[in-house]
């Protein structure tokens, strides 16, 4: 029995050996294990076994040589004889009904920008010079008439209400008096809508311009080349409705025509201002090719 000193020597130790690269017959030989039958057999299994020999599975005859379908040249060959490696790419052809609806609105071709009239109307013509061309003009969205009917509608029923109330009572004198004043609120709504009729939004490939009034006219106007500033604005109902406020900047100074409310599709609008402002040419060359096109 050793000292506490010594080492201890494992038992078998001296019997292993250390791998031969040459020797096929190498395994782990271990003494201790000779009694036990599992793995005695689990080394002649591993030892002698087909497993990994160098025809058990990846040999070029086991699926993977050129004759079996995996070459170069035939990569991508498959059981009807496709070979990818020889084609050529073909660009896709689309047909008419294909595009047909890839357009704005359904239907093909560029967005048409064109003035809702040819000709200014005579309200309008007056205030345009001879060299200036005409763009189009614009009536205010019918949401700038809502006061003045709300105040109609409510009158009419609040004063019928109450002529109703004061005939029942025999006091003839106050019925003439609400029917004058339900007249005068219905005169004052009739008022409005004129107005609203005869004020116009106008654009020039020169300036912008704001006509209205019906004894009393009102011209304001701003050339394009003044302004430094454009946006217009639109609330959840304005966005329903289709109508916004245009706000024009020129400088930092205060215009007459600085703010407009309820123009109608102010997006489109916007694009009609912002293209004369900043391609003219391009508008020039689109409407004269419109109007060759309508010639022809």
């Amino acid at each position: 029995m050793g000292g506490p000193a010594e080492p201890h020597e494992p038992r078998g130790e001296g019997t292993r050996r250390p791998r031969d690269d040459d020797d096929e017959s190498f395994g782990f030989d271990d003494p201790a294990f000779d009694g036990d039958p599992d793995f005695v057999r689990r080394r002649r299994a591993y030892a002698d076994g087909p497993g990994y020999s160098p025809d058990a599975g990846y040999s070029p005859d086991a699926g993977y040589s050129e004759d079996a379908g995996y070459s170069r040249g035939t990569a991508y060959a498959d059981s009807a004889g496709h070979d990818d490696s020889t084609d050529e790419y073909e660009a896709p052809v689309f047909t008419e009904e294909e595009l047909e609806g890839l357009g704005p609105e359904g239907g093909a071709g560029p967005r048409r920008v064109l003035p809702l009239e040819d000709e200014p109307t005579t309200l309008v013509a007056r205030y345009l010079f001879p060299t200036e061309r005409y763009r189009g003009e614009w009536k205010r969205h019918w949401i700038h008439l809502s006061g003045p009917l709300g105040i109609g509608a409510g009158a009419t029923l609040a004063l019928g209400y109450l002529a109703g109330f004061l005939t029942r009572q025999d006091i003839n004198g106050l019925v003439t008096v609400a029917v004058l004043l339900w007249l005068g609120v219905i005169s004052w709504v009739a008022w409005k809508v004129f107005d609203w009729y005869f004020d116009r939004f106008i654009l020039t490939n020169k300036r912008v311009m704001v006509v209205n009034g019906i004894i009393t006219r009102r011209v304001a106007m701003m050339p394009l080349l003044r302004v430094t500033d454009m946006k217009y604005e639109q609330s959840a109902l304005g966005r329903l409705l289709s109508y916004g406020t245009f706000v024009l900047e020129s400088a930092g100074q205060d215009q007459a025509l600085r703010e407009v409310k309820h123009l109608p599709n102010p997006n489109e609008l916007y694009l009609r201002v912002v293209e004369e402002m900043y391609e003219p040419q391009a508008v020039e060359a689109r409407l004269g090719k419109d109007s060759d096109g309508d010639d022809a």
